[in-house]
């Protein structure tokens, strides 16, 4: 499969971002640039990285010997808690940009609002400053509740391409998204598959995927992008890595995403954006 069968979706701004990309989330550097090299031979050509994730350079690495065009390649990095500040914020940026290798990001993201420093609209300026300047493509946050959303909206006028946030059938995030498709924000799903385990096992899940013949992590990958997310599943296993993106020759019914949809119990697998950081 190319890289051609991955539609895009169109940010606020213009911009087209790939609907599924691939994620490095806890994956060593050491074992990045493999991890990379295989999903950009898959066809895979978003893949989002963080500087608290410690593994830009190897990304970097595998970009580099990849051969796929610049123009061809959706990067994605975010700014780290102890980097909030104007001034913090572009020097971070200057950071990762040279462990990435690159001249330009296609979408850099404030990764969590850490609101007990309250300096995330402070960091949002900053942000928008890099847009300005032609630095980066498009800017977005991760990790905002609506609180945050609407006060960095109201105070800057500068409403964020990207929220990329905890969201899988556990946890739906239903006020959110409606917030999200108010604004014009699009909704990035980390943990899509709320880290496999119980979701995968679930029998809901699994009866979806025995009526298309499809594995649940596919059925689940399937729903997020039928409900309009954008998805970056993260595996280091070459036949997993390709199965993740072998999501766009199935729909799934009005059945399979109500059912699918009855399974939200709010739950996080990961920390709370109001009190973490």
């Amino acid at each position: 499969m190319n890289s051609g069968h991955i539609p895009t979706v169109e940010l606020n701004n213009g911009v087209a971002m790939p609907r599924l990309g691939f994620g490095v989330f806890q994956v060593p550097n050491e074992e990045t640039e493999a991890a990379v090299s295989e999903a950009l031979r898959a066809g895979y050509r978003a893949i989002d990285t963080a500087k608290a994730y410690g593994n830009e350079p190897g990304v970097a690495s595998a970009l580099r010997a990849s051969g796929v065009a610049r123009e061809d390649l959706f990067v994605t990095t975010k700014l780290w808690n102890n980097d909030h500040g104007h001034d913090r914020a572009l020097h971070a940026f200057d950071t990762s940009l040279r462990l990435l290798g690159l001249d330009y990001l296609d979408l850099y993201l404030i990764h969590w609002p850490a609101p007990s420093s309250d300096r995330y609209v402070e960091t949002w300026r900053a942000l928008v400053s890099l847009l300005a300047g032609g630095r980066v493509r498009a800017v977005g946050v991760s990790n905002f509740q609506p609180a945050h959303l609407r006060r960095i909206v109201a105070e800057t006028g500068t409403v964020p391409s990207v929220n990329q946030v905890e969201l899988h059938p556990y946890l739906q995030q239903a006020e959110l998204r409606e917030l999200h498709a108010e604004l014009g924000v699009v909704t990035e799903a980390w943990s899509p598959l709320a880290k496999g385990g119980e979701l995968l096992a679930d029998p809901v899940v699994g009866e979806v995927a025995r009526r298309h013949a499809r594995t649940p992590a596919q059925v689940v990958l399937r729903w997020h992008l039928q409900l309009g997310n954008v998805v970056i599943p993260k595996s280091v296993t070459p036949a997993r890595i390709r199965e993740n993106l072998d999501v766009f020759g199935f729909a799934l019914g009005e059945d399979d995403m109500a059912a699918i949809g009855t399974l939200d119990q709010g739950l996080r697998t990961g920390p709370d954006p109001d009190h973490f950081g």
